[in-house]
C-alpha cells in the first residue's frame, strides 16, 4: 500500500474512509485530497516534521508526505519538541493543514526511510526510530490479518496518530478498505462514546491506562451493538483485567486482543488469540504472521527463561540521534526487547524486564512485580529506582500504608523505601507510565524537605543561579556552564559525589545525585584537560619567571580551549542558546582581562591603549614585548567571537549538528592552511602568537568531537604533522604534541583526592594567573621559586575574590533593584 497510496486509496472508490462529527470522506475524496498534498510538497524528497492531532488535516498531510516519498517525522500538537526540531532541522514544518517550507532540502536520506517514530510515544528525546515502507507494509499486513480486518469495520481513534500503536490503526484500517472515526474525545467523555454509536464504531484501541479508564466508567453495562473487538498493547494490562473484559466481551459478543509490540517493531510483535485470553491472561501470546521470537540465556536466569529477541520483515532499520544518520540503511536484523520471557504451551510469557531489575541494598529487585502487587491492592502507583532507593508514586492511597505494602512487595527495607504522593501516576502522551517523571518528581521532593544530596545548591552557587530556577532535569551544559566554571563544578562535584561520572557535565541533575558514592584518597577522578589547564598555566608561570625553559604551555592551553568549546559551547542545545553561552564564555574572559590591563596601565608601563581593546597584534606596537605578554587571552577571544558569528548562522549551526566531527575537522583544515602560510600571508615565527595559532584550538576541538578511533587517530596524525618544525624546538615541539595527544586519547586519570583539589584550583585559577603573573614574580627578584609559588597564589585569590563578588551581586542585585522600585513610605 505504502508504495501507491493514492492508487490503493483511489480503487477503494465510494467506500466510506473517514468520518469525523461535521465530515464524511469516501476513499476516492481522500485519495483526491492525499494527491493535492503531494503536489504541493513537490518532487525533491523532503524530511517533514508533522505535527499530529487525530483529524483530517493531519491525515491527509501525512498520507500526502508518503505518497510524495518523503519522510515523515510526526509529533504530537501542543507538545514540546523543540529538541527534535534542532537536532534534526525538517525542511518542512506542517501544523494543521498549513504547509511551512522551512529551507530548501538538505538532507541525505536513505532510499528505503519513510517514517521517523519517537518511542513510547515521547517526544522530548531526540533519539528516533527509523523505519521503512516494508516495515509498514509488513506489519499493518500482519495485524489486519490476525485481526481480520473487514471493509465494514469502524475504528475510533482514541490514540494520537504519533505514537506507532495510534499510526497502525490508521494504517491496517486504510489498508482493508475500513473506515476511520477521527476523534481527540476521552473515553471518560460522553461526547465520544455519542460519536462512537452514531457511526458505528467496531472497535477501538486501549493501552492500559483505557482499561482502567472503562472500569470507572462503567464500560460493561454499556450498550454498543457494533462493537466487534477491542484491542490492548502499550504495556502489560494486569492478568486479572485481561480474564475479567474477555470474559465481558464473551458476554456481550465482542473480542479482546492482546497484543505485544515495540515502536522498534513498526508496532506489533505478538498477539494473545482471544480465545486463549480468559484461560491464560498472563500470556502475550504467540508471534504475528511473519514474524518469529528466540529466547537468549541470560546469567542467574532458569533455563526455560530467557531474553525475548524478535525477528520479522517489521523489525526497524535503527536509530537515528543526528540528522546524519537519516542517511543509513539497515543496521539491525532482530530486536532484542530488554523483555525476559518463557515459553509455555506455546505462549510466550513476559515474566519481567532487564531493565525493570535494579539491585536495591543487596536484592534483585523486579520493579514490574512489586508494582503490579501494589496495584493489586488497589493502588494506582508506578515504580522506579532512583537515588539508591524504591521509588513509588502513588495516587489514591487513601488511608493505605503504601510504604509498608511496598516493604512486603519487595522484601527491602522501609529506609529504603520512598512513597510519593500524587494526585495522579504520571504518564506519556501514550498512557504508559512515565518514569523519569517519577525521579524528577522524587528529587524536587526531595530538595524541598530532606536531608538527602540535593546538588542544585551546588549548582547555583557554582553558575551564579537562583536554585528555585534550576530544573533536576536539566544538566551543567543546559544551565549555561562553560569552560571557565566547569573546572570549578568538577572539583566541588567529585568532592559532593566521591567521585567524577563520566560525562557527567550532560547528566540530568537527578541522575547525578544517584551516583554519589564513598570517597576513598586514593581513587579521585581527574580530567585530563583539568589537569593539562592547571600543568600548563604552571609551565607558563615558571618560564616568564626564568624558573625553567619549558616553554609550550600556553599553546597546550589553546587546544584545551578549543576542547572546551567543543564540549561546552557546541551542544544539542537550541541556536539561540548555544550563541547565549558563547557570548558569556567571551565576556568571562574578556571583561577580567580588560579590567587588569586598566589597573596595570595606571600602576605600571607594560601594557598600551591597544591592550585595552585586546588588539595589541593588530593593532601595534610591533616592538613592544611587554604589550604583546596576552598574546593567548587575544587570540581566545577573537577566536571565540568569530566563531560565535559562524555558530550564528543557520546554515552553519544545521551543519554542525549534523556532522559535528567534519564540520570541527573543516576548521581544521582551515587552521592548517594558515599554519602553513598556503594563503601567502609571509608571517612566519610571528604566527607563533597570532590568531593563526588557530590550529591548536581546533586540534582541541576536533578531539572533543571525535567519536571513535579513526577519528581520533586522524586527530593525532593532524597534530603529529602540524607540531613538526612549527617552532624549531624539538623539545617544546614534543611537549605540545604529548600533552595535547593525551587530551585526544585520555579523557581522564586516577589520582590521590588531595592532589584533584590542588590541581583544580590552579587550573580554576589559570586565566588569573596568566593576567597578573606578569604583575608579581618581579616582585620578589632573583628569587625566583618564591615569585612563581606567589603567582600561583595571587591568582587563586584573586579568582576566589571574583566568585564571591558575582555571588554577592547575583543574591543583592534583585534586592537591591527591588527595593528601589518600591514605592516610597508616605
Amino acid at each position: 500500500m505504502f508504495d501507491r497510496i493514492v492508487d490503493h486509496l483511489a480503487g477503494l472508490g465510494a467506500h466510506i474512509a473517514v468520518v469525523t462529527d461535521d465530515l464524511q470522506l469516501t476513499y476516492a475524496e481522500l485519495a483526491a485530497r492525499v494527491a493535492s498534498c503531494a503536489t504541493e510538497l513537490g518532487g525533491k524528497r523532503r524530511l517533514i516534521l508533522l505535527e499530529t492531532r487525530n483529524d483530517v488535516d493531519t491525515l491527509v498531510s501525512y498520507l500526502g508526505a508518503l505518497a510524495g516519498n518523503h519522510v515523515v517525522l510526526p509529533v504530537p500538537a501542543d507538545s514540546d519538541y523543540g529538541s527534535v526540531l534542532d537536532v534534526y532541522d525538517p525542511d518542512t514544518v506542517v501544523r494543521a493543514g498549513v504547509t511551512e517550507f522551512r529551507h530548501r532540502p538538505l538532507h541525505e536520506l536513505h532510499p528505503d526511510l519513510a517514517l521517523l517514530l519517537s518511542t513510547s510515544g515521547s517526544t522530548g528525546s531526540p533519539k528516533l526510530v527509523r523505519l521503512s515502507r516494508e516495515n509498514l507494509d509488513a506489519n499493518a499486513e500482519a495485524i489486519a490479518s490476525y485481526l481480520d480486518v473487514r471493509r465494514d469495520d469502524r475504528a475510533a481513534t482514541t490514540l494520537p496518530m504519533s505514537y506507532c500503536y495510534g499510526l497502525s490503526v490508521v494504517h491496517t484500517h486504510l489498508l482493508r478498505g475500513a473506515g476511520l472515526i477521527l476523534t481527540e474525545g476521552s473515553v471518560v467523555d460522553d461526547a465520544f462514546w455519542t460519536s462512537v454509536r452514531r457511526h458505528g464504531a467496531t472497535t477501538f484501541a486501549g493501552v492500559p491506562h483505557t482499561f482502567e479508564l472503562l472500569d470507572r466508567i462503567g464500560f460493561d453495562e454499556m450498550d454498543l451493538p457494533d462493537l466487534r473487538y477491542l484491542t490492548q498493547a502499550g504495556g502489560r494490562l494486569a492478568p486479572e483485567r485481561v480474564q475479567r473484559f474477555a470474559e465481558l466481551g464473551s458476554a456481550r459478543g465482542w473480542q479482546l486482543f492482546v497484543m505485544y509490540g515495540a515502536t522498534e517493531a513498526t508496532a506489533r510483535m505478538a498477539y494473545l488469540p482471544p480465545e486463549l485470553a480468559r484461560d491464560h491472561p498472563a500470556s502475550i501470546g504467540i508471534p504475528i504472521p511473519g514474524g518469529a521470537f528466540t529466547l537468549e540465556a541470560k546469567d542467574g536466569m532458569p533455563d526455560d527463561v530467557g531474553e525475548l529477541v524478535y525477528t520479522g520483515p517489521n523489525v526497524m532499520m535503527g536509530y537515528a540521534h543526528t540528522s546524519g544518520d537519516l542517511a543509513l540503511g539497515r543496521v539491525v536484523d532482530q530486536l532484542r526487547t530488554g523483555d525476559i520471557a518463557r515459553l509455555r504451551n506455546g505462549l510466550y510469557e513476559v515474566v519481567g524486564r532487564s531493565s525493570r531489575f535494579v539491585k536495591l541494598y543487596g536484592l534483585r529487585i523486579d520493579l514490574q512485580r512489586v508494582e503490579a502487587r501494589l496495584q493489586a491492592d488497589g493502588v494506582d502507583v508506578i515504580c522506579t529506582d532512583g537515588d539508591g532507593l524504591l521509588l513509588v508514586a502513588a495516587a489514591n492511597a487513601e488511608d493505605r500504608d503504601v510504604a509498608r505494602l511496598a516493604e512486603v512487595a519487595s522484601g527491602l527495607p522501609r529506609a529504603a523505601i520512598r512513597v510519593i504522593d500524587v494526585d495522579a501516576a504520571p504518564r506519556l502522551p501514550s498512557g504508559k507510565p512515565d518514569y523519569p517523571a517519577v525521579r524528577e518528581l522524587a528529587a524536587d521532593r526531595a530538595g524541598a524537605g530532606s536531608d538527602s544530596l540535593d546538588l542544585r545548591d551546588l549548582f547555583a552557587d557554582v553558575l551564579q543561579l537562583d536554585p528555585a530556577s534550576i530544573d533536576p532535569g536539566q544538566s551543567f551544559v543546559d544551565l549555561g556552564g562553560n569552560s571557565l566554571s566547569y573546572v570549578t563544578m568538577s572539583v566541588r562535584l567529585e568532592r559532593a559525589l566521591g567521585h567524577l561520572p563520566a560525562g557527567w557535565q550532560s547528566l540530568p541533575l537527578r541522575e547525578l545525585q544517584s551516583t554519589s558514592r564513598p570517597r576513598r584518597w586514593w581513587g579521585a577522578t581527574l580530567e585530563t584537560s583539568v589537569a593539562l589547564r592547571a600543568t600548563a598555566i604552571v609551565l607558563v608561570a615558571g618560564s616568564h619567571a626564568g624558573l625553567w625553559v619549558l616553554w609550550g604551555g600556553a599553546h597546550i592551553l589553546l587546544g584545551v580551549a578549543g576542547y572546551n568549546f567543543g564540549r561546552f559551547c557546541l551542544t544539542p542545545l537550541p541556536r539561540g542558546q548555544r550563541i547565549r553561552h558563547l557570548r558569556n564564555t567571551i565576556a568571562w574572559i574578556a571583561i577580567p582581562a580588560i579590567v587588569w590591563i586598566a589597573f596595570a596601565l595606571v600602576v605600571t608601563n607594560d601594557y598600551t591603549a591597544a591592550n585595552l581593546l585586546l588588539a595589541d597584534k593588530f593593532l601595534g606596537p610591533e616592538d613592544s614585548m611587554t604589550a604583546g605578554r596576552l598574546w593567548f587571552v587575544e587570540v581566545v577571544v577573537w577566536v571565540l567571537a568569530a566563531l560565535a558569528l559562524v555558530c550564528w548562522l543557520p546554515i552553519a549551526d544545521r551543519w554542525e549538528r549534523r556532522r559535528p566531527f567534519a564540520f570541527a575537522l573543516a576548521f581544521l583544515a582551515l587552521g592548517m592552511a594558515l599554519r602553513y602560510d598556503a594563503f601567502g600571508f609571509g608571517l612566519g615565527n610571528e604566527a607563533w602568537f597570532t590568531v593563526l595559532a588557530f590550529w591548536f584550538f581546533a586540534i582541541g576541538w576536533a578531539a572533543a568531537k571525535s567519536s571513535t578511533v579513526w577519528q581520533r587517530l586522524a586527530v593525532t596524525v593532524v597534530l603529529a604533522i602540524g607540531i613538526v618544525g612549527y617552532f624549531g624546538q624539538p623539545g617544546r615541539e614534543t611537549l605540545v604534541f604529548v600533552a595535547l595527544t593525551l587530551l585526544i586519547w585520555l579523557p581522564a586519570i586516577r589520582c590521590p583526592s588531595a592532589l584533584t583539589v590542588a590541581a583544580g584550583l590552579v587550573a580554576e585559577a589559570s586565566l588569573f594567573i596568566y593576567l597578573t603573573h606578569y604583575q608579581v614574580y618581579p616582585l620578589f627578584g632573583e628569587h625566583q621559586l618564591v615569585g612563581v609559588a606567589a603567582a600561583i597564589v595571587v591568582g587563586i585569590l584573586v579568582t576566589q575574590l571574583v566568585m564571591m563578588l558575582r555571588k554577592l551581586i547575583r543574591v543583592r542585585g534583585p534586592r537591591l533593584l527591588r527595593s528601589q522600585a518600591a514605592p516610597a513610605p508616605r
